[in-house]
């Protein structure tokens, strides 16, 4: 093993959580998530002296994530690629050193418009080269995504909608009386038709969201039988587990592979 020069941070920008990746040359050492991060505490991650001190700085609370295992921490902070959906982190990242931001004009997608999100490209696009175009990527993340890619990595579009935390969260903030229901409250289906306010906020986004999963399923496999799906994002076990309940052979069609994002933008940079 190579020291110094290949250690390295991957940073995925989401809208509500930052994602990252430890990597030493080609392994995948830890992916975690955190909270955005403010200016100050960014510009305090570029003066950390060793490896193992900037990673405590970015690890969650409940997880303390180490370099110990790295053969030695590198003198200066280590490179960072970023991808990101929200410019103004995008911007606030810019004071560390090192760092590399991935644009849309960096993934070797065909027919891609200026305001696709660089998360959906970048999934697509290691989605596919991975298990092979056609391909539609659900991402289950604070939207719910879907996106898609011919026989000939052209892009055919998509659909955006809230995800299941957000359709929740906006129930219980922009009505009168709607509680706020708690997404870790109900691991198992609810009842579909309910005899209480939480069950019937529950059961109404649950099911909404499923059908119209299985909807956006059922048609790219017409379109594309052979066609491959892949699902990703914070929100994905859940989905997975609800479709596996409730249509089992449409979830059996589902690849779920959490980090793929770090490992594409990893190509798109062709670290060694």
């Amino acid at each position: 093993m190579r020291e110094m020069g290949e250690i390295w941070l991957a940073l995925e920008i989401g809208n509500s959580r930052l994602h990252w990746a430890l990597f030493i040359g080609k392994k995948l050492y830890s992916a975690w998530d955190t909270d955005h991060l403010a200016e100050s505490v960014i510009q305090q991650l570029a003066k950390c002296q060793t490896l193992d001190h900037l990673l405590l700085a970015i690890s969650p609370p409940h997880q303390k994530i180490r370099g110990e295992n790295t053969s030695s921490s590198p003198s200066s902070p280590p490179p960072l690629l970023l991808a990101s959906v929200v410019p103004s982190q995008t911007a606030i990242w810019q004071t560390y050193p090192n760092v590399q931001v991935i644009t849309l004009d960096q993934v070797p997608l065909k027919g891609v418009y200026p305001t696709l999100g660089i998360d959906r490209a970048l999934a697509l696009w290691g989605a596919g080269k991975k298990w092979g175009f056609p391909m539609l990527v659900i991402d289950a993340g604070t939207a719910l995504t879907f996106t898609a890619a011919d026989d000939n990595q052209c892009l055919i579009g998509g659909a955006i909608l809230p995800g299941l935390g957000l359709q929740f969260v906006t129930l219980g903030q922009q009505t009168g009386q709607l509680p706020l229901v708690e997404m870790q409250s109900f691991p198992s289906l609810p009842p579909r038709f309910a005899l209480n306010t939480t069950e019937a906020i529950q059961s109404g986004v649950i099911y909404t969201i499923l059908a119209g999963v299985k909807d956006f399923m059922e048609t790219w496999l017409q379109l594309f039988p052979n066609g491959k799906i892949a699902i990703k994002g914070g929100d994905r076990t859940l989905l997975l587990n609800y479709l596996q309940a409730l249509y089992p052979e449409i979830a059996a069609r589902l690849i779920v592979e959490s980090n793929l994002i770090f490992w594409v933008m990893r190509e798109i940079v062709k670290l060694p």
